[in-house]
């Protein structure tokens, strides 16, 4: 069984992206040069990964994105910290 990660990308625009995949690298190369990344990334590349977390499945990765995506801009940047800082 794969673990499902949640991850949050730096736009070129410094706008912030957060999505859930199995494989964050195959993602981040999808989203800064492929046809399947997401067309809000698309227009912002190139996009830089600045942290993701582990999930032991896709259910807990996606009520943690959603949680993610409720907070302020700020709550955002300190939730990167606080992970970069583990």
């Amino acid at each position: 069984m794969k673990g499902w990660f949640l991850y949050v990308l730096r736009c070129s625009d410094d706008t912030l992206y957060t999505g859930i995949t199995t494989d964050v690298s195959r993602r981040l190369n999808e989203h800064n040069t492929g046809s399947r990344g997401a067309k809000y990334t698309s227009a912002r590349r190139p996009v830089e990964l600045v942290c993701w977390i582990d999930f032991k499945d896709r259910s807990s990765a996606q009520k943690a994105e959603y949680k993610f995506k409720q907070l302020t801009r700020k709550q955002k940047e300190e939730t990167i910290r606080k992970t970069l800082d583990q």
